[in-house]
């Protein structure tokens, strides 16, 4: 037993946690639409891939029978101007393990449209409008083929399906997904009646399984165990911070802008492993109470404005207060003011920064407190997400005081240059920009 866990420990070292089991993402819902013009008849071939939280939230809804002519209604097709309806033919759902031991959930169906008022070899133009869950994100997809007799003759839609109908995303294009919810084609119906296309009983694909995420979901929970993967959750939580984001360039340019001291590094830390938990949690509420309402993840780039809103203001006040501090110097001003006004900033700077740094939850600790709540291990989930997030920390915390040490030993070199009298004031407009960027990054999300 005790080398099983020392191989478990070293290959969870060797091969961190991917940050989504799902090739795009814990929250998508991605969509295809193949428009089959077969000899007289058309078919539209149409499947759902949904990642581990929408199928938390929407699976029962997609397993049960009348959610086939739900997505029909949603599925817009028009024939010369006029709507046509969509009849299901055949539908299949299956399933596959996902991160965490949260289920994946493909959903595949044909539906049939029946063109009247038109003679063999006449023109038709097609529109097909996908609206189901317009509100998700993920891959959306349309694509318009011909067979039996018929002939498009023009069409926004390419022939073939970029992502073999949801089974393989392509890996070039998975940060920059296609979002094509509706085609236009121009052709001509052949004569003959059609073949609807087969449903190949085609699975949802294959996802890498998250290794943080398969943690809550282990089979044996002795003391040995638990604390096995609260260190292994905590070193996850350490390697993720390392990925872009999380606020390192802003804690180290807050600490090098405000002359912080190792035991602010510590502090920030200690808020920024309180903001992370509590926001997954936040979000955990979210998607399970108010999923009807508000879809989780179209509040990411609401935090991420907020986030920004909150560095510019953080990077604004240690500009001022620097400045401030560098003309009440010239003044004579006292010495012993100068440090309760920078005390009072610095607690106030470090709950901004903290909050800022861990305000975004991680998509994987979301799924491992679903996942605790799915298979009754709420309290064994909490701790690993309280353990991810101390790990977060410490990797923050670390670089903290990498900036605080090293500016402590630029301070000790003789030479007095302007660059170096100038840093903190350049550190705290370098905040400042870093908040810019964020802002305006996400504006475009919420507008």
């Amino acid at each position: 037993m005790k080398k099983l866990v020392l191989v478990l420990a070293v290959l969870a070292l060797a091969f961190p946690a991917t940050s989504a089991a799902h090739p795009l993402g814990n929250f998508t819902v991605n969509r295809f639409s193949g428009v089959e013009l077969s000899g007289a008849d058309i078919y539209v071939h149409y499947v759902l891939d949904l990642a581990e939280i929408p199928t938390y939230q929407e699976g029962d809804r997609v397993r049960a029978p009348g959610f086939a002519s739900d997505v029909a209604r949603r599925l817009v097709l028009e024939l010369n101007g006029s709507r046509a309806a969509l009849v299901p033919i055949e539908h299949k759902v299956s399933t596959k393990p996902g991160a965490g031991g949260l289920p994946t959930l493909r959903f595949e169906a044909v539906f049939h449209a029946m063109p009247t008022g038109h003679s063999p070899g006449s023109g038709v133009s097609l529109v097909v409008r996908d609206t189901n869950f317009a509100n998700r994100i993920g891959w959306k997809e349309v694509v318009a083929r011909a067979d039996r007799g018929a002939a498009i003759r023009s069409s926004t839609a390419p022939a073939q399906s970029t992502s073999d109908e949801l089974r393989a995303y392509p890996k070039d294009l998975l940060r920059s997904p296609l979002d094509v919810s509706f085609a236009r084609v121009e052709y001509t119906p052949g004569s003959g009646p059609g073949v609807p296309p087969p449903l190949d009983g085609g699975s949802a694909p294959t996802r890498s399984r998250g290794g943080f995420e398969s943690l809550v979901g282990r089979g044996s929970l002795s003391p040995g165990i638990v604390l096995l993967s609260l260190f292994i959750a905590a070193f996850w939580g350490a390697a993720h911070a390392l990925t872009p984001g999380h606020g390192k360039a802003i804690v180290a340019g807050y600490l090098v802008g405000s002359r912080g001291k190792p035991h602010h590094a510590v502090l920030l830390g200690a808020v920024v492993t309180v903001t992370h938990t509590a926001g997954v949690f936040a979000l955990g509420l979210v998607t399970l109470l108010l999923s009807r309402f508000i879809v989780p993840e179209q509040l990411y780039p609401w935090l991420t404005v907020a986030s920004g809103l909150l560095v510019i203001a953080v990077g604004g006040s240690v500009f001022w207060s620097r400045w401030r501090h560098r003309q009440a110097h010239r003044r004579g001003h006292s010495h012993a003011h100068g440090h309760e006004h920078d005390y009072s900033h610095d607690r106030r700077g470090i709950l901004g920064v903290g909050v800022a740094a861990g305000l975004l939850p991680c998509p994987s600790a979301l799924v491992v407190l679903l996942s605790a709540i799915a298979l009754h291990r709420v309290g064994f989930g909490l701790a690993l997400i309280l353990a991810f997030s101390l790990g977060l920390a410490a990797t923050i915390t670390g670089i903290g005081l990498v900036a605080v040490l090293a500016r402590r030993a630029f301070g000790r070199l003789s030479f007095e240059s302007a660059l170096i009298q100038a840093l903190p004031a350049v550190s705290a407009l370098f905040i400042v920009a870093v908040g810019v960027g964020l802002t305006l990054k996400s504006l475009p999300e919420v507008i």
